[in-house]
């Protein structure tokens, strides 16, 4: 079976692959989720809770933007000057995944005081759970697409198989 490249990154030199591109950065965004609930419902300004969100929003956010540009040099530009996208599924999976970035990397600069400073801190605890949201949502969205087999939606003998 032919995969998308998102899964063959996730499955190829196993367990680092898995663990450096899905695990630590999905983990971060859970242990974000489960800290923001605690901290909107109590409405938690200081802390060990709110200081762990913090510190795990500018660690995945900083982790992730790593992530993004090791990933547009080493496939998403190779892959696109060679045609060697696995249908329009591949991209969408990649692209998602990548788009992480677009959420997680302001919460960093957020965190660090560097965007947002005029913003009250409701103001930015709305915006801290939007961004933790909207990666959530990206970033299954790259899964789904990223497990669909290419080969579905087009016949792919003709395209290369590795990233």
């Amino acid at each position: 079976m032919n995969m998308t490249h998102y899964m063959s990154l996730l499955a190829d030199n196993q367990p680092w692959n898995l663990l450096i591109f899905m695990a630590i950065p999905v983990i971060c965004a859970e242990t974000l989720t489960i800290t923001e609930f605690f901290i909107i419902f109590n409405r938690t300004q200081r802390g060990g809770l709110r200081t762990l969100n913090k510190f795990v929003g500018i660690f995945d956010g900083i982790y992730f933007t790593g992530i993004f540009i090791y990933l547009l040099i080493n496939a998403v530009i190779p892959l696109t000057m060679t045609g060697g996208w696995h249908t329009w599924v591949d991209v969408v999976a990649v692209g998602f995944y990548l788009s992480g970035v677009v959420f997680l990397l302001p919460m960093a600069l957020m965190e660090l005081g560097i965007i947002f400073k005029n913003k009250t801190d409701n103001q930015k605890m709305k915006i801290h759970f939007i961004l933790v949201g909207g990666f959530l949502v990206v970033a299954h969205i790259a899964m789904i697409f990223g497990m669909i087999n290419p080969e579905i939606i087009n016949n792919m003998s003709t395209m290369p198989n590795n990233m």
